[in-house]
């Protein structure tokens, strides 16, 4: 057996992180040292979203997004698969010398890479160009490509799981947006079967059984798993598991399927016999956290006494003894890089394989964007496109080795045993020290805005940690900013979870972004086929988190709420109202108010919502939390006779400094918190994290003229809102988060905030020559991030600091850096 004995889950006390670099004092920040994302002093890799890293084993660098290992059934090699938004290629890993041996390239791939059986052939993937690569391999190195077309050209089937048939001459493979499974004759590949499953059913992840007469797919969409009689070529039956079932193991005796189910905390275990679940089990630090594990990927060992977990988005692998059906029971985690995607056990050497999607740590990238280099070598530079991952390697851990991961992995995280928040606030701060405390304020308004960076607009400001030279829009363009700023909070050590909108909005609104969302942005991004749509904002099924969005939990507690924009898209024509995305903002939306759209100015959304305003003025109440959603600081580059990036950033400011200015002025004042960020900091420079953006908190109990220099995320501005509207955590990471108390005072200042006119010209107008203009006429606008990211910030920034600039170099979440670490064995 693997692990010799039983540990039970550890409960440790979570250990405050030591600082990776120190502010200098401020006057209104004494004691106050600036913990900033990086390596820290005691060794550990401290996140944007405040979690940490301390991986265990040895690291082998890999490429972008590593999203599936295929160990070789008869040698020490790994085949690992890459998805993310640049290069997609397969790399072969000599296991034995922990290196990498090849790489082939492939133009696009999906989840969904196997060996044959002998271990002669490998198949990968395709992704939307609807085809399987077909591979010989010998000794490390993969030769003969042809390619296996699983689908027509025009059709959207998008190759996903894979798994060759038991005598080796059929290829199974599940259609991921084609909900349909395809079995190809590996002897005559043009001759393929279909087997549809219903609308939305995302089929995943393959696996057949070994007396060939069954087919286990998980259905991703559907939150279960379809059982095929191969010999009839039917569905034979469909078992429920939990939500987002993705990779299954079988037990050595076939009659125990293990399912992780991302879209939940759980492995659910199925009776093959029965079809009926015979155990679940809580891969969580916790047993009775929030959704937000995400266990994506299992390994069993070959007794089938050991199951491996990974645990995506809690950065571990989970442990278990499955010796008695039935009665599973945790033997701790070890703590691996940023969200493990894909878990393996190689019974040739013994030791745990983990591919980490997002590298191991923060660090400077080398080179910003160039619009003169084309990608890939430009992507690498992307903050999309730098989830370098690696390779973990960890040897079959002691009983006392266990017992140290499993504290390092509970150190690594901020979540506490009984999901409170920490640190405790001061006695009389007026954000609650838990959900249901006592609070002065009774109403929020969140506004999201759209892709900036902290030193893109407050790099000016002596008073915070920036970098002037990287400011592109400071007080000349951004007075309102700059002023609320100075006369409230500013925050200068705030950061996004998302890498962009697709992702960010989720977070923005969920504190969680699916394992749907994380695995198909990266291909839409790229718009390699466009076949796929953007996975976000309301618009898939599959892509709504288990714990929901904030306005569900207002529903469940009785809080009043109302959308301006924030998942609600335009009308089918023209002058058509507005529309939801969602059921639950049905009736808690205005139709009227004009959601992204770059030609309409966010000045005439902030009128629209003035209207309410004094409507919500005369009828003596106003929504207890309202989201809107001011977007134009996205700009339009420098598209032909579009207002230029100068004047679409001071237009969103001037509109900012209105929306404030009417809340100060209204009833409501005396008791509303203002929280303002970007729902993604996508690709601006800044020099301390990519993924540090611009922020504020604005209200009569906020710490007048001051820094707030903790490290939060955007969870925890989410946090800080729950607890004033006495809302429970939607996830792990709001759960966790750090409330914004060092932000809030217990007297409030109640004089209000008049906005500052705009100081550049509104109606400024991009010429119809220049840098960027025919790259921009190029450009995507119709939707957030349909554009090239890359080149629009290139062309911004030349806009603003002339032709001949180049735009420096940022620091961005690099994830390059490996490191080795070898535990002694204490048996």
């Amino acid at each position: 057996m693997l692990i010799r004995v039983r540990l039970s889950v550890m409960v440790v006390t979570l250990l405050t992180l030591a600082a990776a670099a120190s502010a200098e004092e401020r006057p209104n920040q004494r004691h106050q040292p600036r913990r900033l994302p990086g390596m820290s002093d005691e060794g550990t890799i401290v996140l944007p979203n405040q979690w940490s890293l301390k991986p265990a084993g040895k690291q082998i660098k890999l490429g972008d997004f590593p999203v599936q290992v295929a160990l070789h059934p008869k040698g020490l090699w790994a085949a690992v698969l890459h998805a993310g938004y640049g290069d997609h290629e397969i790399v072969i890993v000599d296991l034995k010398d922990e290196k990498v041996l090849s790489r082939v390239s492939v133009p696009q791939a999906f989840y969904g890479i196997a060996f044959d059986r002998d271990g002669d052939e490998l198949f990968a993937s395709g992704g939307e160009y609807e085809v399987v690569h077909r591979y010989a391999f010998a000794d490390g190195y993969l030769s003969g490509h042809r390619a296996i077309n699983v689908a027509k050209s025009d059709e959207t089937f998008v190759p996903a799981g894979l798994a060759t048939s038991a005598d080796d001459k059929t290829l199974f493979v599940a259609g991921g947006w084609g909900h349909a499974l395809a079995a190809v004759s590996l002897e005559a590949p043009a001759q393929a079967t279909r087997l549809k499953f219903s609308e939305d059913s995302y089929p995943y992840a393959v696996l057949p059984t070994p007396d060939g007469e069954r087919l286990f797919v998980s259905l991703w969409g559907k939150g279960a798993v379809a059982v095929i009689d191969l010999k009839a070529w039917e569905i034979d039956d469909t078992w429920p598991t939990e939500p987002h079932p993705t990779e299954m193991v079988l037990s050595p005796d076939a009659e125990r399927l293990f399912v992780a189910c991302a879209n939940s905390n759980k492995v659910t275990i199925i009776d093959t016999k029965t079809g009926q679940a015979a155990e679940t089990i809580s891969t969580a630090l916790y047993p009775k956290a929030p959704n937000g594990s995400t266990p994506n990927s299992l390994a069993l060992s070959p007794d089938g006494k050991v199951l491996f977990v990974a645990n995506a988005d809690n950065n571990n692998v989970a442990v278990f003894n499955t010796s008695e059906p039935g009665e599973s029971r945790s033997m701790g985690f070890i703590p691996v890089g940023w969200y493990p995607t894909s878990v393996r056990f190689h019974p040739l050497d013994k030791r745990i394989y983990v591919a980490n999607g997002k590298g191991l740590m923060s660090s400077s990238n080398a080179q910003g964007p160039n619009p003169n280099q084309d990608p890939p070598s430009s992507v690498r530079q992307y903050i999309g496109g730098l989830l370098r991952g690696t390779l973990s390697a960890i040897d079959s851990p002691s009983p006392n080795q266990m017992a140290r991961y499993s504290e390092a992995a509970y150190r690594a995280s901020p979540l506490k045993s009984d999901f409170a928040p920490s640190p405790e606030p001061e006695a009389d701060n007026p954000i609650p020290a838990k959900v249901g405390g006592d609070t002065p304020l009774r109403h929020c308004i969140y506004i999201v805005k759209e892709n900036r960076t902290y030193d893109q607009v407050f790099g000016d400001m002596p008073e915070g940690n920036g970098d002037p030279h990287l400011c592109l829009f400071g007080e000349e363009v951004t007075p309102n900013l700059h002023a609320l700023a100075r006369e409230f909070v500013l925050l200068d050590n705030f950061y996004v979870e998302s890498e962009v909108s697709a992702d960010g909005h989720e977070w923005s609104m969920a504190a969680y972004a699916t394992d749907f969302v994380e695995k198909t942005w990266p291909l839409v991004y790229r718009g390699n086929q466009k076949k796929l749509d953007y996975p976000s904002e309301g618009h898939f099924d599959i892509a709504v988190p288990a714990g929901g969005y904030i306005w569900d939990r207002c529903r469940e507690a009785g809080v009043s709420y109302r959308s301006y924009g924030e998942f609600i898209d335009m009308g089918k024509k023209k002058g058509d109202p507005a529309v939801a995305t969602l059921p639950a903002l049905e009736g808690h939306f205005d139709p009227q108010f004009h959601p992204y759209d770059l030609d309409y100015p966010d000045v005439k959304r902030v009128e629209r919502f003035t209207e309410e305003l004094h409507q919500f003025e005369k009828a003596g109440e106003m929504p207890e939390f309202i989201v809107l959603r001011l977007p134009n600081d996205h700009t339009y580059g420098q598209r032909r006779g579009k207002p230029t990036p100068t004047a679409m950033v001071a237009e969103n400011d001037l509109a900012l400094g209105m929306l404030v200015e009417a809340v100060s002025k209204s009833k409501f004042w005396q008791d509303t918190a203002i929280f303002v960020v970007e729902d993604d900091a996508q690709n601006g420079s800044d020099h301390v994290d990519a993924h540090r953006t611009v922020a504020l908190v604005i209200s009569p109990y906020c710490k007048r003229h001051s820094v707030d220099s903790n490290l939060y995320s955007t969870s925890s501005m989410l946090r800080t809102m729950e607890l004033i509207l006495d809302l429970k955590p939607m996830s792990q990471f709001d759960a966790a988060a750090r409330p914004m108390y060092a932000s809030f005072q217990a007297e409030p200042d109640t004089s209000g905030y008049r906005h500052r006119p705009a100081r550049v010209d509104l109606q400024a107008r991009n010429a119809s020559s220049g840098w960027g203009v025919e790259q921009s006429a190029q450009l995507d606008f119709s939707r957030e991030d349909a554009a090239d990211d890359i080149l629009l910030n290139e062309i911004i920034w030349r806009s603003v600091r002339g032709p001949d600039s180049r735009m420096p170099p940022p620091v961005r979440a690099s994830f390059v850096i490996a490191r080795e670490e070898e535990e002694e064995d204490d048996d």
